[in-house]
């Protein structure tokens, strides 16, 4: 009965964390600033809640940090969604698709601006990856869906 109760529990305790998971406001000198430890490989995707291939996409980026969970790996995903649609789509996205990496809207008041700090030959087109390894000093680009065999290759490739 006790084991119960506490499945029970953990079970409540889970639903209630994935009903409250916060999607936060980020601006380029934000990310920036998240993304210059030396010890860490960074991948940040950048995506939308109307992107068909950027939802597609996304459990990749999920499963990639919960496979390398013990290394230094960090996923961050970045929506394009506009800032009004936050509330009414970004965090209900997150909710109900379960999404257990960090999760971030973009806090843009230029987008063109926005797309060229990220990188000069992004033509804004969604999704698109960034991988960093500041310590090795890589920085890549690739904007286009990617499965978990290419994001894995990434990962090994630049770690």
């Amino acid at each position: 009965m006790k084991s119960m109760f506490a499945i029970l529990l953990l079970t409540v305790c889970y639903s209630l964390h994935a009903q409250t998971k916060t999607v936060n406001l980020i601006t380029m000198a934000q990310l920036n600033k998240r993304i210059e430890n030396q010890d860490t490989v960074y991948v940040v995707n950048f995506w939308a809640t109307w992107c068909g291939p950027c939802v597609k996409e996304l459990p990749n980026f999920d499963k990639l940090q919960a496979a390398y969970n013990d290394q230094p790996l960090k996923v961050l995903l970045v929506s394009m969604d506009f800032k009004s649609k936050l509330k009414s789509a970004v965090i209900p996205f997150v909710i109900k698709h379960k999404m257990a990496v960090d999760v971030f809207l973009a806090d843009k008041t230029n987008e063109q601006e926005f797309i060229d700090q990220v990188d000069k030959s992004w033509s804004g087109a969604l999704p698109a990856t960034l991988v960093i390894n500041a310590k090795k000093h890589i920085r890549k680009f690739y904007e286009h869906e990617l499965t978990y065999a290419e994001l894995n290759q990434i990962y090994q490739t630049n770690k």
